[in-house]
């Protein structure tokens, strides 16, 4: 029996990854799309068949779908997800996860109550060089780990919407809440926390607005360049970049500083991954590259999803990991207002 899939929402993050990879499964039937600009939805459904709906009622009220991706802007994840929810509608929810903590727990409160899987779109751990970099992390091969940076900078979202302009979603702090901050920087957080193996306690945060304008010419109302510091719960110490600002080479690199050496990933080298041995020497490892705006490769995303679905099990990416993670950001931006280190409260509100 094939799953039959619904996507809310066809800007790029569908076009691009949902649909091609819902398409690519052999476990799902492609059943509809809904998107407010119904030209979008009349597109996909050409390529990938399937029907249009009028309105999102229409979708989740549809008993013939079992589950739904919501890839639209920020401000809608919410309450969108917990409507399919509680339509008995398993979610695959894009990150962020939602505009505050308060929405998040809700989320995770309606999958709790409704007995579906709540996943949301952290993709990077699921790519095969992070997933071989937690392998040898946990071996020992590498010793203790001593302090971490990670890194995401492109040219910004006006380059990758559906749009390409400055009238963008992402810069409208209405629909998106955060800036890079929680566009870029919600990946990069969720890597951090699978590989280091455990939660940010404190967090130092730089945001700023340096490039990025509207169409007018005045500066975006949200952060375009982000530099956060961590205090983790296991003591280690870390940084990370995210930049909506990098003119150049995307980079999307992790550095793992350890005692008996150095693990690179994705970084200036054509290897996926490198180990720089103390002893001088290096081990190098090609097992899957990593997908870039140009250059859109499987992320795993979808394959997971619906596999936990068949075998009814907890998906690798939870509702929770992606509140975990919405409270660093959120916590990154209260630092950013105040001028201080920041205690992340990870609370789930009403539980």
């Amino acid at each position: 029996m094939k799953l039959r899939v619904g996507m809310v929402g066809c800007g790029m993050i569908t076009q691009k990854r949902h649909a091609p990879e819902y398409a690519e499964n052999k476990n799902v039937e492609i059943y509809g799309f809904f998107d407010n600009n119904e030209e979008r939805a009349f597109e996909l459904v050409k390529q990938y068949g399937g029907k249009i709906y009028h309105d999102t009622k229409e979708m989740f009220d549809d008993s013939n779908i079992d589950a739904i991706s919501i890839c639209t802007p920020n401000h809608m994840h919410s309450d969108l997800t917990i409507a399919a929810l509680k339509a008995g509608k398993h979610v695959l929810c894009e990150k962020p996860m939602a505009l505050s903590l308060q929405e998040s727990s809700e989320m995770i409160l309606a999958a709790e109550a409704t007995g579906k899987i709540l996943m949301i779109g952290h993709n990077q751990r699921l790519l095969p060089a992070h997933r071989k970099a937690k392998e040898v992390l946990e071996s020992g091969q590498l010793g203790r780990i001593l302090f971490f940076q990670s890194n995401f900078k492109h040219s910004g979202p006006e380059n990758w919407g559906v749009n390409h302009s400055n009238s963008t979603w992402f810069f409208n702090k209405a629909k998106a809440q955060f800036g890079v901050l929680g566009d870029l920087g919600s990946h990069k957080l969720d890597i951090i926390r699978y590989l280091i193996t455990s939660e940010v306690e404190e967090i130092f945060t730089t945001a700023l607005t340096v490039d990025k304008r509207y169409d007018n010419g005045e500066f975006i109302d949200i952060e375009d360049t982000a530099i956060s510091l961590f205090r983790m719960r296991n003591g280690l110490t870390g940084y990370m970049n995210v930049s909506w600002c990098n003119y150049g080479s995307e980079d999307n690199s992790t550095v793992i500083y350890c005692e008996n050496g150095v693990m690179k990933i994705y970084g200036d080298f054509p290897e996926d991954m490198v180990l720089e041995m103390k002893d001088g020497s290096k081990i190098r490892y090609q097992v899957g590259g990593i997908a870039t705006n140009s250059n859109q490769l499987r992320s795993g995303i979808i394959d997971e999803f619906i596999d936990a679905i068949l075998k009814n099990r907890t998906p690798l990416i939870t509702g929770n990991d992606g509140h975990n993670t919405l409270a660093v950001i959120v916590a990154g931006l209260k630092s950013a207002d105040t001028g201080e280190w920041e205690k992340v409260d990870y609370s789930i509100i009403g539980k």
